[in-house]
């Protein structure tokens, strides 16, 4: 038998403790990364929404007051984002009741408890999320534990999780989607402890957590069919403890039910504002073609590792992320081949349920639901613990190659959460992506004229009522004396005489009919983001 010197176990010593010093030091600095330049990326469409329905206002009464053929300063916008004088938090549930009912109203009501106690900047409201992300980091040690009985795995899992650069994006995004991965994880690690230890107030604990679920956001109901497959697939196929599975399936099916009663009051809701709820989802019901899907579920799966964007029909996109697409076939491969019955159903049931409710509709019926990365949250967890499990599984033995790829992982991710961090825009502002460039150039344009007050943007409702939103999001970014023109659906042509190549912001169909009828034609000045100067016909 080979003998083992003091210098030989020194330097086991020293490989053993790398990876963990590695791995707490990804932890902390994801942990920064969620709370850096916090105001630094534009507040996007539907973060204003946010502050709007949390502020109590609804978006009528604002497209009333606004759209009237009045010229107003941009920073006026901003009122809208503050907390509407002499309103309650029933005002908060009675603007999502009432225009957007598919949003059940538990972040609402937070976010406007912490604009009552620190205010309605960028900042204050983005570390809302920012904190409750921090939530899901020892729930994820605990689940991982749950699941593997394991010192390493539950490190990894945690680690992979701060770091993530899909994870970190949201959670510095005033919606509530950190609030929705912190219960998707919570209510999984309730449901896994409630199964071993079988007590009633453990079924309580876990039924609240669907509640709370229910009432983050609809598509918790993912994660919730998900939890369902996974035990009636463990009363199928784990031959263990048959007698006990019985009354598991019993305990679960009683603990959804109890939440479900939690949750009537937002069903009545929903049931009697269904139409407006449908309405207001149409946009996904659009059918991009199968190519785009593939590409948005490369983009989507591969953001919680690496998240470099060299634009969307571009091959180095997806070339460079096909590496992390192979770790994470190779890692639910591991989870097949080695796990119990029981943990292999717990991660597959966890990531491809959710995904097929979603990508199915879409490749039969049309749509691009499955396409929406922030929809496919309750998939995400199930896809770190399955690579955390192959990282913490090769690590135990010293492998020196694993060790190389947990160090390019990390890298990957802190590059990209870095190139976030200086960006002023991300991928997930969707339809505001370019607000931040149109901002920059309405300032160009106001500098160039040397007086401020020259220049004016107009704009209308637009074609789909969304210009709202994007005109309160630019609000942040114009100078403060750079003035909007905002016309009626009978908008105003003699305003315009005044100005002799005013800017126009989206404008509608119908204001590009009435300035073609008043011998006015648009010069582009960003095509892409829909921002035109407005000259005279030649």
């Amino acid at each position: 038998m080979a003998s083992t010197t003091p210098q030989d176990t020194s330097v086991n010593s020293q490989n053993s403790r790398w990876p963990i010093g590695l791995l707490a030091i990804g932890i902390l600095l994801g942990i920064g990364f969620r709370f850096f330049e916090l105001d630094r990326k534009l507040y996007w469409h539907d973060e204003v929404y946010t502050s709007i329905r949390a502020a109590g206002f609804t978006r009528q009464e604002i497209d009333d007051e606004l759209f009237q053929n009045r010229i107003i300063p941009a920073p006026e916008l901003q009122k809208y984002q503050r907390i509407k004088p002499g309103s309650t938090a029933a005002d908060t549930i009675h603007s999502l009741a009432l225009e957007d009912p598919q949003h059940p109203p538990l972040y609402f009501l937070m976010a406007r408890w912490w604009m009552q106690q620190f205010g309605s900047s960028l900042a204050a409201s983005r570390s809302l999320p920012a904190i409750l992300s921090l939530l899901s980091l020892p729930l994820m040690y605990a689940l991982a534990q749950e699941l593997f009985a394991s010192k390493n795995v539950p490190l990894v899992a945690t680690a992979l999780l701060a770091l993530s650069p899909f994870d970190i994006l949201f959670a510095q995004t005033a919606r509530q989607y950190s609030l929705l991965t912190a219960v998707v994880i919570g209510s999984s690690w309730l449901l896994l402890r409630a199964v071993r230890l079988r007590g009633w107030e453990n079924w309580a604990y876990y039924s609240l957590a669907i509640a709370i679920g229910f009432y983050t956001h609809p598509f918790f109901s993912l994660t919730l069919i998900g939890h369902g497959v996974f035990i009636i697939s463990c009363w199928l196929f784990v031959k263990k403890k048959k007698l006990r599975s019985h009354l598991t399936n019993s305990q679960f099916f009683l603990a959804v039910t109890a939440a479900l009663i939690l949750y009537i009051p937002w069903i009545y809701v929903l049931a009697t504002n269904l139409q407006r709820a449908s309405a207001t989802t149409d946009w996904t019901r659009v059918s991009p073609g199968w190519l785009y899907l593939l590409k948005l579920w490369t983009l989507s799966f591969t953001a919680l590792f690496f998240d470099f964007d060299f634009g969307f029909d571009n091959i180095w996109t997806y070339l460079l992320r096909l590496p992390f697409l192979l770790l994470i076939a190779a890692a639910i491969y591991k989870i097949c081949r080695q796990t119990s019955n029981s943990t292999k159903l717990f991660i597959l049931t966890s990531i491809f349920v959710p995904f097929l409710i979603l990508a199915l509709p879409d490749l039969i019926l049309g749509g691009k639901r499955s396409a929406v990365s922030r929809y496919l949250i309750s998939c995400f967890p199930g896809v770190q613990l399955a690579v955390a499990y192959l990282l913490a599984s090769h690590l135990k033995t010293q492998q020196r190659f694993w060790q190389v790829v947990l160090a390019g992982i990390f890298t990957a991710s802190i590059a990209s959460c870095t190139l976030s961090a200086v960006s002023d825009t991300s991928w997930s502002k969707d339809l505001s992506y370019f607000n931040a460039e149109v901002a920059k150039n309405i300032n160009k344009e106001a500098i160039a004229n040397r007086s401020i007050k020259d220049t004016i943007v107009i704009s209308d409702r637009g074609n789909d009522f969304t210009n709202m939103g994007d005109l309160l999001s630019l609000s942040y970014l114009l100078d403060k004396d750079v003035r909007l023109m905002l016309l009626s659906q009978s908008p105003d042509m003699e305003m315009l005489k005044k100005y002799s190549a005013p800017l126009v912001f989206r404008p509608s169909e119908k204001l590009i009919s009435a300035l073609k009828q008043n011998q006015r034609r648009l010069e582009p000045i960003l095509e892409y983001a829909r921002l035109f100067r407005v000259r005279r016909a030649s």
